[in-house]
């Protein structure tokens, strides 16, 4: 479903990511792991059409991320780094905006639908300025949801979140993947382990590894992924 090709993105002579090639297979959830810095968020960028590619290509379900950019943005969501969640609106009222940008059809339902599923019923006509951290993640996955994505990218899911709501987003994420193709972006080990059918590992805008759990601590020859990602990404300490 998704294919890249010599994929690179520079800023002058910052090269953000290089010579990235990766095939992702649909009805997965895919983790790209990596330090602060180390290129996820600009090839996650890159894959949903937000950031413009340097050189290289990348497809989306046969659809070219520049030439195509309209029918990629048809069956791809993302749910940010930074929330896009409007804080002086309610969750309901940020899920109807976006809904009616985006002519949904039966939004009703599918607005009470995404409610109910990521367990906002008790907060829906709270204003989001005043909802917890992990709240606001999930209000920014379900506005990410409503067009339906067949593939949906998560940046830093739970960066900054506690326990309790990194291990409540983790169950939402479980279950989406049974449903759709899910790429994250995280530099939380566990995260991986828990979430990930495959893994990359990205350093200095370069993927050192890719495969299961298993197969990435074989290439760096170690038992836990923990020791496999410190030596990939030794240059970078």
């Amino acid at each position: 479903m998704i294919k890249t090709v010599e994929l690179t993105k520079k800023y002058s002579k910052l090269v953000a990511v290089d010579h990235v090639s990766l095939e992702i297979g649909s009805g997965q959830c895919f983790a790209l792991l990596g330090l602060n810095g180390a290129g996820k968020s600009t090839l996650f960028g890159m894959l949903s059409t937000s950031i413009l590619p340097s050189f290289g290509t990348a497809s989306i379900d046969g659809f070219d991320v520049v030439k195509d950019r309209r029918e990629v943005r048809k069956i791809v969501n993302i749910s940010p780094q930074e929330s896009a969640v409007a804080k002086n609106l309610t969750v309901r009222e940020n899920l109807s905006l976006i809904a009616d940008l985006y002519s949904v059809p039966n939004r009703r339902d599918k607005i009470a639908e995404l409610i109910e599923r990521l367990g906002l019923s008790e907060k829906q006509d709270t204003l989001c300025k005043r909802l917890s951290g992990g709240q606001l993640r999930r209000v920014s996955i379900a506005l990410a949801l409503v067009t339906s994505p067949k593939i949906l990218f998560l940046d830093e899911p739970t960066l900054g979140l506690d326990i309790k709501a990194r291990s409540a987003l983790w169950e939402i994420v479980l279950a989406l993947k049974k449903e759709m193709t899910v790429l994250l972006t995280t530099h939380y080990l566990e995260e991986a382990e828990a979430l990930a059918d495959e893994i990359a590992v990205i350093s200095r805008g370069k993927i050192k590894a890719v495969g299961t759990r298993d197969e990435i601590c074989k290439i760096a020859n170690c038992e836990t992924l923990e020791q496999a990602f410190l030596r990939l990404t030794e240059e970078e300490t």
